[in-house]
């Protein structure tokens, strides 16, 4: 299989990053990167890494493994020699103002230090993904249960803690190391100064929760939140069903959303009514999150009167905020947010056949939106990787094949 994407194009073409990576976050910053055109070389040991064959799997290919390394090049080689580690220090700190770039997630091998590999170039800019700050292990499923968010998953009467599906902190980690590297870049192209940018799971996870105000709360609130279900804390968001058994969410965080949701519903009087019995005003945020119980048992009723359709239709209507639950199986099939043509293209896969693959989300009005290819079969690009980007010889490519360093 040859790369299907003409390298060149895209707001960071030119840009070149060597990934020495597994598992999530620094693939996903590295797939971040190649979505807008940069050359991310994603460097594995023959084989494959620890992550080559996780699930979901179809028809023997790690989707998992496809999806975080679309638009990448691979080159597999062996990590365990020498010669394998000095070829990929080299391809590290190759000269040029768009070379010179490591994203990892390794931890501290020697040979991939900042301060071995400024050895060679000295503005090597070096951006290092930890599972906490002091280099120990985590993993996002470990940084999420330290945090308290699984006991505040979950309906209201579950005992015990409640993990979430998305590995959240994972993600940000990868897209907050894409930021991270282009920080860096820029830095480098004012200043000439290299830089190692060192980044924790349990750093981001840390950070977040303090931006979305949860530190502070814990601290200064003497009752902890409490676990709501699928109800919005502080808010009015909660999921209800319709007579044909479908179910949607609703919300209403402002005045309008909130003046959309009773017109849409036909509700009117009976809010009126009920804000005069509790001397309360529902146009305030704070004093729908305290009704909401008896909110919710107006909109229960109407859902409940009417098929997902008509409900649905009326929302729209007035500008309401909803959104209908549907199944992985049921968005693939039915939402026409994934039609081809937008976000979404039919690639053709290798093994796999055509199935749809996003593009990048980001949408730049002076760079080309690029379609989104095909991940990279293990090791595809080594043989290329080697000639064009350190000039070895094809009798030194020969001579590493028969060596077992290069598969």
């Amino acid at each position: 299989m040859s790369d299907q994407r003409p390298r060149g194009r895209g707001i960071l073409a030119g840009l070149q990053v060597v990934e020495v990576s597994a598992f999530v976050a620094a693939p996903l910053g590295g797939a971040t990167l190649a979505a807008l055109g940069a050359d991310v070389i994603r460097v594995d040991p023959l084989g494959g890494g620890p992550d080559r064959a996780r699930w979901p799997v179809h028809l023997g290919h790690s989707l998992y493994w496809d999806g975080l390394n679309r638009g990448k090049r691979s080159l597999a080689i062996d990590l365990g020699q020498p010669q394998g580690r000095e070829l990929v220090s080299r391809l590290v700190t190759a000269p040029g103002a768009d070379r010179g770039f490591l994203l990892t997630n390794l931890g501290r091998r020697d040979w991939l230090t900042r301060e071995v590999l400024r050895r060679r170039r000295e503005d090597v800019v070096v951006v290092r993904i930890e599972g906490n700050r002091d280099g120990s292990v985590a993993v996002d499923y470990t940084v999420n249960a330290a945090l308290g968010f699984p006991w505040l998953t979950g309906p209201e009467a579950t005992v015990g803690p409640v993990n979430h599906v998305l590995p959240a902190w994972d993600c940000m980690t990868g897209f907050l190391a894409a930021t991270a590297l282009l920080a860096a870049e820029r830095q480098r192209s004012r200043t000439g100064s290299g830089e190692e940018v060192r980044i924790s799971l349990s750093d981001v996870a840390l950070a977040v929760s303090s931006h979305l105000g949860l530190v502070a709360e814990a601290e200064l609130e003497a009752e902890p939140r409490p676990r709501l279900g699928n109800d919005i804390y502080g808010s009015f968001g909660r999921d209800f069903q319709t007579r044909d058994r479908r179910r949607l969410m609703v919300v209403a965080l402002t005045p309008r959303h909130w003046r959309a949701l009773v017109l849409a519903s036909g509700i009117g009087e009976q809010v009126e009514a009920l804000e005069r019995r509790l001397g309360a005003d529902l146009s305030d945020e704070a004093e729908r999150f305290r009704h909401r119980e008896a909110i919710a048992g107006l909109l229960a009723e109407w859902c409940l009167a009417h098929d997902l359709d008509e409900v649905a239709a009326r929302l729209t209507a007035e500008g309401a905020v909803w959104g209908p639950y549907q199944t992985v199986q049921e968005m693939v099939t039915s939402d026409p947010r994934l039609a081809p043509g937008a976000l979404f293209e039919r690639v053709e896969e290798p093994g796999l056949g055509p199935h749809l693959v996003a593009r990048s989300p980001l949408r730049f009005d002076s760079a080309p939106d690029l379609a989104p290819s095909p991940a990279p079969r293990l090791g595809e690009h080594t043989r290329e990787i080697l000639r064009d980007e350190l000039g070895l010889a094809p009798a030194e490519i020969k001579g590493l094949e028969h060596q077992g360093l290069i598969g």
